[in-house]
């Protein structure tokens, strides 16, 4: 179990650290004049962009290839934007001082979607480079 969780470490100290500010008592944070309308928004979409990177950088080292398959990206994306989900479940249901919010898991897809869109792309170009 520890050699298949080894190159997993940033994803999975990411993932608490997710967990743990998206489920936290912030208070009257969300009112200071430091954030703007849709902070949160892009606050979430940064969160599992950053997600699907260190989960696909882990996958890549586990299995030593040189680059990712759309199997594995769609897998892994799938993966994470379920726990995107998971974590709206429990701020609707278990940390009742939280909102459990479809815009959130939106914006949890949107990120998911452009760090999975952004992989393909840097696959590609460097495929290619290589030729």
């Amino acid at each position: 179990m520890k050699i298949a969780i080894k190159y997993y470490w940033p994803a999975i100290l990411w993932a608490l650290f997710v967990l743990t500010m998206c489920c936290v008592k912030l208070g009257d944070v969300s009112d200071s004049p430091l954030f703007f309308p849709g902070f949160d928004k892009l606050v979430h979409c940064g969160f599992f962009f950053v997600m699907i990177v260190f989960s696909s950088a882990g996958y890549i080292r586990q299995q030593s290839l040189s680059s990712l398959s759309y199997k594995a990206l769609l897998l892994i994306t799938a993966i994470i934007i379920a726990y995107g989900g998971l974590i709206e479940v429990l701020q609707k249901y278990v940390f009742t001082w939280r909102s459990g919010e479809w815009d959130d898991l939106f914006a949890d897809v949107i990120g998911a979607l452009m760090a999975a869109f952004s992989i393909i792309i840097t696959v590609k170009s460097l495929s290619h480079e290589k030729k």
